[in-house]
């Protein structure tokens, strides 16, 4: 079982997840524009994301935020500029590529199994780590048999985790809004993302829930020491979460730095806070 810590503290040697913080940049996205038939969805946008870092993508509607996450996870590839990832230049990538390399997400709409069980829909964030063949599997002998319970007991471990082991057996399509967003959580966990990118994961939760999910956020990032990219529009939630915050507007950068920097940088008041000045 990963036992739980709170942000700043060292990650525990207990956990199997456990990792030691760099500081040192995990990817880079150097001078990305991005278009849809004519239409600019990022623009000249570069910045980076630090290695043990909780870092926010923040802006309206339509800025382009999702768009860069498609773009980091493979989904979307940039017509101009280059993605730098561990010190390398990462060439156009499949998102399953993308995956491999150690890089998973979360979704604005939630993406679950929701005829399959808990366990089942977590237990599909390993296939990655799956390397026996078909008829191994289909057979369920030797090496396929323990892997299947190596990577159980590795998927029960996350479960008692994200303190959802009462509902591992029951169907997704059963469960309530917040715990479908926990269960999407403890999904892509299970792939051991070096970087995780979390697209609005506290959209249309009641405060409760806002407050568990930070919890578990904070807890992956200090415990795991799993690097974070996230987008929400929660300010008090980002303020509260972030190391640093980048801005976009109309596909735009317009602001990159710490929570208290974008609090007073008047660009990002202007285009997103709404705070009316002198």
């Amino acid at each position: 079982m990963i036992h739980a810590a709170t942000k700043g503290a060292e990650a525990s040697g207990d956990s199997p997840l456990a990792t030691d913080k760099a500081g040192d940049p995990i990817l880079e996205l150097r001078d990305i524009s991005l278009s849809f038939g004519g239409v600019a969805a990022i623009k000249d946008v570069s910045f980076d994301i630090l290695e043990g870092e909780i870092r926010a993508i923040i802006g309206p509607n339509g800025a382009g935020k999702s768009s860069i996450l498609n773009v980091i996870s493979g989904f979307y590839v940039p017509q101009e500029g280059r993605i730098v990832y561990r010190g390398a230049r990462r060439p156009s990538l499949k998102p399953y590529q993308v995956a491999r390399q150690g890089i998973a997400r979360t979704f604005q709409s939630i993406a679950l199994f929701e005829g399959m069980s808990v366990l089942d829909n977590v237990m599909t964030g390993r296939i990655n780590h799956m390397r026996s063949g078909l008829l191994s599997q289909a057979l369920w002998r030797g090496r396929a048999e323990r892997e299947e319970v190596e990577n159980r007991k590795f998927c029960e471990g996350i479960i008692d985790f994200l303190e959802i082991q009462h509902i591992r057996k029951t169907r997704v399509a059963q469960l309530p809004y917040g715990l479908k967003k926990r269960v999407e959580l403890a999904r892509a966990l299970a792939s051991e993302p070096k970087l995780l990118l979390l697209d609005e994961p506290m959209a249309g939760m009641s405060v409760e829930e806002k407050e568990d999910m930070c919890r578990f956020i904070l807890y992956v990032n200090d415990e795991i020491g799993t690097t974070i990219a996230l987008i929400e529009h929660d300010m008090g939630v980002v303020m509260d979460l972030s190391d640093r915050v980048v801005v976009m507007d109309y596909g735009r950068k317009i602001g990159d730095g710490s929570p208290d920097e974008i609090r007073n940088n008047q660009a990002v008041i202007d285009a997103y806070l709404g705070v009316v000045h002198d």
